[in-house]
């Protein structure tokens, strides 16, 4: 798939796609999938932890630890759109949604 004709309805369907291919659907709930997506989460930090600001602004720089961080981020989606696709969240709009109270919330000076 080329990136102008990913969109998140189409990943999602395609994580749908995968898991029913192996019959993973039953252990795909939503507890599972947050528990899921908090390791995942906490792998893309393990990366971080011990870097100063400075190393953590250049992790992209080196091709072995961008390869990782680029791994990890797309597990963190993945899990993320799964989840939202069991609970029927639509992801962006929840993001718009969100970032306008935030907005009205902590306004501009």
């Amino acid at each position: 798939m080329t990136e102008q004709h990913l969109d998140v309805a189409k990943l999602q369907r395609r994580l749908a796609e995968f898991a029913a291919a192996r019959n993973w659907q039953p252990f795909h709930t939503p507890k599972n999938l947050v528990a899921a997506l908090s390791v995942e989460a906490s792998e893309l930090v393990e990366i971080f932890q011990w870097l100063t600001p400075e190393e953590s602004a250049r992790v992209m720089d080196d091709p072995e630890t961008a390869h990782r961080v680029t791994d990890e981020v797309a597990d963190v989606l993945a899990y993320l759109l799964q989840l939202c696709e069991v609970l029927g969240i639509d992801p962006l709009t929840a993001l718009d949604a969100k970032i306008d109270r935030n907005e009205r919330r902590f306004p501009a000076p």
